[in-house]
């Protein structure tokens, strides 16, 4: 590889009365509902076949949701949405899923062929067919192949959707298991190459072996033909450290192993492992995103960093020598430093150049800088569209300077580019999405909320041409708030012919928590100050509100995950704004939050319940507790996955529960099947969007 990246797998209301962690634990074990976070208990799955099933009564039995399903399967099993794909050796790989192949079938082409409107492909390996073999229920979690020859592979498989997994070795020569391969049991974890017959294997070893978070503890190096009780130990860490890793970076003149100890989001220590397997910490701060390419070594800072007699901002990108840092020097080039506008979206090298994309006002702007004998120069990368999100990847860093630029908006189909850093030629356009909906009734617009605080918060706007500001309009308002992830607009088949199609208005919220201002953004909105990100997405509520764009019982939300939590914070916080709420995949629960699968993994972003003295900022965002049974609130669905080992559908199995047993409007549908994702594969995921499309619809479009 020939950049290491950073390894990470991602109060409205007043306090009151202080709860100390005594009787925190007391409240959750007195808690009439906590028995459904038993995942698999029949008791469990029989309560959420009869929720499914009222659900299914209510949402899924009429003509229009079969035709909004079946439209919706249709895009997501196209055969011409755009194959994404990445390059070994001389072929270019993909993994496809569509009508015929329902887990999917992982191919290759050439670069000639993938030119084509209708490249051949080869298939090196048909998961359908595999499951029908050992009777399995594989969903493919990607492949790590060896270079230079890039025939044997490390394949990572999933039962059902699980962030746990299994790895096997495959031989791409033969499209055969490698008979007394490499083999990793099922866990959370990895095996990753260090030569063909050594590789790194981070995964559950047994009683002690996993973090309080659920993830590996210990990384191992493993020889061909030793058992796993035989690997060499390279590191150990704590308990609560979140995740514990090993890599090799194979980059020719540059091979280098690492360590990496991940004690939390946006905390972690990389060291440098010798020959002789003895550590030397890169001693840069732990919040940093730390990556080395060949020479340099690149910090992406998320706080202000003092060093060398300088200070560098949060949201800097600063390049060294690695060597001469590794020596002692504390010299920095700054590729990038931040304004109260912009953040650095994302940096992609190719043999000769560093191309830095940036955020200002969620719109991408591309630079290209080149290392030199005097320093770095910048200019323009020929072509990039002014409009549009725009993503950047190099093709071959090691051979090439050609680079993938993906460019898309919520209106137009995505566009597939190949582009040559350093030269003036236009890229070139490999592959255009087709429409799947008609845009053409719609336009987009950016506008600002200003939050509580006075802070300005930006959205986008899909709305129709002819829209009338009446506050009659159906709108959809979608956000996340969290983990410094952007909210960057994007072309989505499904929301197009579900939503715009039907005259609906859509909006994105780019609220505190997220990354769109970088550090900073997400800095403003955790623990103690979460309110904040909640208050920001009331504010673009009530900004489309004031506009007269919709009204209370026109504006529905949708958010998962973090942005579960989202929604469950607007539903119990600000009930009065919004006509009907879905839930996805949530965190609801944040008094046992931690205890449950990965959650002591987000305590750097929402804090631990267990400190009184947290708890009581804590309790203040936490739906199920806040949920209050004598009040009215909006009709809500809540949907999850059985198979999610991320976020425990635990969460939003006890808050139907709860919200059901007070007599309010919700409803609920758990797939057996999905991850966290909430899916394993094209139909599941189909059935899932007409559900909540067809809810929202039932709600808001009277």
């Amino acid at each position: 590889m020939s950049q290491l990246s950073k390894l990470c797998l991602a109060a409205g209301i007043a306090a009151g009365l202080s709860m100390g962690a005594a009787s925190a634990q007391e409240a959750a074990v007195s808690d009439p509902h906590q028995w459904l976070e038993a995942v698999t208990d029949e008791k469990a799955l029989d309560w959420v076949r009869a929720q499914n099933a009222k659900s299914e009564a209510e949402l899924a039995a009429t003509p229009e949701f079969k035709q909004l399903e079946s439209d919706l399967l249709g895009i997501y099993d196209s055969d011409d949405k755009i194959p994404a794909v990445y390059k070994q050796g001389e072929w270019y790989y993909n993994f496809w899923r569509d009508r015929n192949h329902e887990r999917g079938i992982w191919r290759r082409t050439t670069l000639e062929e993938y030119r084509k409107p209708q490249p051949k492909w080869e298939t090196v390996l048909d998961l359908d067919a595999l499951n029908a073999a050992e009777g399995e229920n594989w969903v493919w979690h990607g492949a790590s192949c060896l270079r230079p020859a890039y025939t044997r592979c490390l394949i990572a498989l999933s039962r059902g959707g699980a962030d746990a997994d299994v790895t096997r070795e495959f031989d791409v020569a033969s499209k055969s298991w490698v008979d007394g391969g490499f083999f990793r049991e099922e866990a959370k974890g990895a095996l990753g190459w260090i030569d063909q017959d050594n590789v790194y294997v981070y995964t559950d070893f047994g009683d002690g072996s996993l973090t309080s978070s659920g993830y590996p503890r210990i990384v191992k190096q493993l020889a061909r033909g030793q058992s796993m009780d035989q690997a060499t130990l390279v590191y150990e860490g704590k308990p609560d450290d979140m995740y514990i890793a090993a890599m090799h970076d194979d980059t020719p003149g540059f091979e280098r192993d690492y360590v990496s100890r991940t004690l939390a989001f946006y905390n972690d220590e990389l060291y440098l492992r010798g020959a002789d397997g003895q550590l030397t910490k890169i001693d840069a701060p732990n919040s940093a995103n730390k990556s080395v390419h060949h020479d340099w070594l690149m910090l992406e800072l998320r706080e202000a960093w003092e060093v060398g007699g300088r200070t560098y901002p949060a949201g800097s990108l600063l390049a060294a020598n690695f060597d001469a840092f590794m020596g002692g020097d504390r010299a920095f080039d700054v590729l990038f430093e931040p304004s109260e506008t912009t953040s650095l979206a994302g940096a992609t090298w190719t043999k000769n150049h560093l191309v830095i994309n940036v955020l200002e006002d969620v719109k991408n702007k591309l630079t290209v800088l080149t290392p030199g004998a005097d320093g770095w120069t910048r200019s323009a990368l020929a072509g990039v569209p002014e409009l549009g999100t725009v993503a950047v990847s190099a093709v071959d860093s090691d051979e090439s300077d050609a680079v993938w630029m993906t460019v898309t908006d919520y209106l137009t189909p995505s566009t597939l580019m190949l582009a040559e850093v350093g030269g003036n030629a236009a890229p070139e356009t490999l592959k255009t999405m087709p429409a799947f909906f008609d845009a053409s009734t719609h336009e987009v617009e950016q506008h600002f909320a200003t939050s509580k605080d006075g802070t300005r918060v930006p959205y986008f706007l899909v709305r129709p041409k002819d829209m009338q500001l009446d506050g009659s309009n159906p709108t959809l308002l979608y956000g996340y708030g969290g983990f410094e992830i952007s909210l960057t607009p994007g072309y989505s088949g499904g929301v197009g012919k579900g939503w715009l199609e039907k005259g609906g208005v859509y909006a994105v919220a780019n609220i505190r928590g997220g990354g769109e201002y970088g550090p900073r953004w997400h800095q403003a909105a955790l623990k103690q100050n979460r309110h904040k990100a909640y208050e920001d997405f009331a504010a673009v509520a009530q900004d489309m509100i004031q506009r007269k764009i919709t009204s209370p019982a026109h504006l529905g939300i949708r958010g998962g995950s973090n942005g579960g939590l989202l929604t469950g914070n607007m539903l119990t916080q600000y009930p009065e704004l919004f006509g009907a709420v879905v839930i996805q995949v949530p965190l609801l629960d944040m008094q046992r939050y931690h205890k449950l699968l990965a959650g002591a993994s987000w305590m750097a972003e929402y804090g631990n319940p267990d400190k009184p003295e947290e708890w009581d900022f804590i309790r203040t965002f936490s739906p199920y507790h806040l949920f209050d049974a004598t009040k009215d609130y909006p009709p809500t669905l809540i949907l999850t996955s059985t198979r999610d080992d991320r976020v425990h559908p635990g969460h939003a199995r006890k808050m139907m529960a709860k919200m059901s047993e007070a007599g309010q409007d919700v409803r609920y549908y758990e797939n057996i099947e999905g991850g966290h994702g909430g899916a394993a594969n094209n139909r599941q995921q189909a059935h899932m969007d007409a559900l909540y499309l067809t809810f929202l619809w039932q709600q808001l479009g009277k």
